[in-house]
């Protein structure tokens, strides 16, 4: 069997154009990439999957009720921003664009950091990304959710589905970098267009 992650969307083959990023292709690794995480077992990242995956389809709703309007990400919050009423879409994708970000830098972090278990790397990540924004009882509840990870050791060799873990590592790396680069794109765009704050 192939692994997940040799067939998954990665983040690196979503397109941009001058127009902005590809919103189809953009929700299709969006979905991939939260998917991975059921490999985990027992909805470990369940805090996490639950809110991606809530957004993802607020973003593609959005998608959906005007595809002619919403061929980028850009389009369809500048669009949607344009008509009277809610923002449904443009407010998921502000909470998935966060939720991205804070997954993204927890797993760089783990990359970079060698010796580091993963519910540190994801601390470190919640720390900087969500806790500012988190009531005192949200932050709680993540904070014993963060805990619960698997070892960082567990977390490769569920990931990587019998494979080899530098091929999974090195595939990993290419998603964060263009993860990366998409979230730092982004986030200057809502804020900029005073959209949302991620």
């Amino acid at each position: 069997m192939v692994p997940y992650f040799e067939t998954a969307k990665s983040f690196a083959d979503v397109p941009i154009t001058g127009d902005g990023v590809d919103t189809a292709t953009f929700l299709l690794a969006s979905t991939d990439f939260v998917n991975m995480f059921d490999l985990l077992g027992g909805g470990v990242f369940a805090f996490v999957q639950n809110d991606l995956r809530s957004n993802i389809t607020g973003v593609r709703q959005r998608f959906d009720a005007a595809p002619s309007e919403s061929g980028t990400l850009e389009k369809l919050v500048v669009n949607e921003c344009q008509r009277r009423g809610e923002r449904h879409g443009t407010a998921c994708l502000v909470r998935l664009v966060r939720g991205l970000w804070f997954t993204c830098e927890a797993l760089r972090n783990m990359q970079q950091d060698r010796n580091a278990e993963l519910h540190v790397c994801f601390r470190r990540s919640f720390d900087v990304v969500l806790k500012p924004r988190l009531s005192f009882v949200v932050r709680s509840v993540v904070s014993v959710a963060i805990m619960a990870v698997p070892s960082r050791h567990d977390f490769y060799n569920r990931l990587a589905q019998g494979g080899s873990h530098e091929k999974f590592d090195d595939a990993l790396t290419r998603w964060l970098a263009s993860l990366d680069a998409l979230v730092l794109r982004l986030k200057a765009f809502l804020s900029e267009g005073r959209y949302g704050t991620v």
